[in-house]
């Protein structure tokens, strides 16, 4: 059953507290850390991958805040979302395409994030993504924000919002794009064939990604390769042995203490 005060004291608050942009900052971090992400949890829903969007919030809350699995985007924004609304902030869903490895984008409605508004301004909020991406809420400009020795900015083009990285080395690399309007969770229930298309070729490749935020980054496992993001320094290696995959697996998916 959704309990606020049992999800804060997870996420390491011991009062409920004012709706600040402070605290939202604090409690985003912080559920990166605590809560992981896990698309395994997608290997048995076949091409309805987005079918559950609509969560029931306290069976989730059940199995991921009480219980000990990660999640993925739509379970983990979606919990945070409530608990954001009970707190006190005006909330609402966003969509977005993730850049893919050939420097396009998926479809519009790939990934569901949220937005925050606080004093006036609309903040995204993204607990449900594996990244690496950013640990705290963006504002939607262009200026420049530090996270962790990485840079963000969140830059027009072609009638969307891209939100873009950089780290200590490299240039601007895309995240996702999105339109910044508030969405509506019944757009999942009529898909169109782009994203049944999509959908399908995620579940063709078979490639299962976990990852968990640490206090100077990320730790983000796709299949056998491990990306560290440490103080805005990215560093990939291949895990050869099962013992070294099993270890990655466990250390993302540990709670920690």
């Amino acid at each position: 059953m959704f309990d606020v005060d049992r999800y804060l004291a997870v996420l390491g608050q011991s009062s409920r507290p004012e709706p600040t942009r402070e605290v939202l900052a604090l409690l985003h971090r912080r559920h990166l850390a605590t809560l992981p992400y896990d698309s395994s949890l997608n290997a048995g829903r076949g091409l309805a991958l987005w079918a559950g969007i609509d969560i029931d919030v306290d069976a989730v809350f059940d199995e991921i805040v009480t219980g000990d699995r990660g999640g993925v985007c739509y379970e983990l924004n979606g919990l945070f979302r409530e608990l954001l609304a009970r707190l006190g902030y005006e909330v609402g869903v966003l969509a977005a395409g993730i850049r893919q490895v050939d420097g396009s984008f998926g479809p519009d409605l790939e990934h569901v994030l949220s937005f925050a508004r606080v004093d006036g301004e609309s903040l995204l909020v993204d607990v449900g993504f594996v990244g690496p991406s950013y640990l705290e809420p963006l504002r939607l400009s262009d200026e420049v924000q530090h996270q962790a020795g990485t840079d963000f900015r969140v830059v027009p083009d072609g009638g969307y919002q891209v939100v873009q990285r950089r780290g200590r080395v490299g240039e601007w690399q895309p995240v996702y794009r999105l339109h910044p309007r508030p969405r509506a969770l019944s757009e999942w229930r009529r898909p169109d064939t782009g994203l049944e298309e999509f959908a399908r070729r995620l579940a063709g490749a078979g490639t299962v990604v976990r990852g968990r935020a640490t206090d100077t980054g990320q730790k983000i496992l796709i299949g056998r390769r491990l990306l560290v993001v440490d103080d805005g320094k990215d560093t990939l290696r291949g895990l050869v042995t099962q013992a070294d995959l099993d270890d990655a697996v466990a250390d993302i998916l540990r709670r920690p203490a």
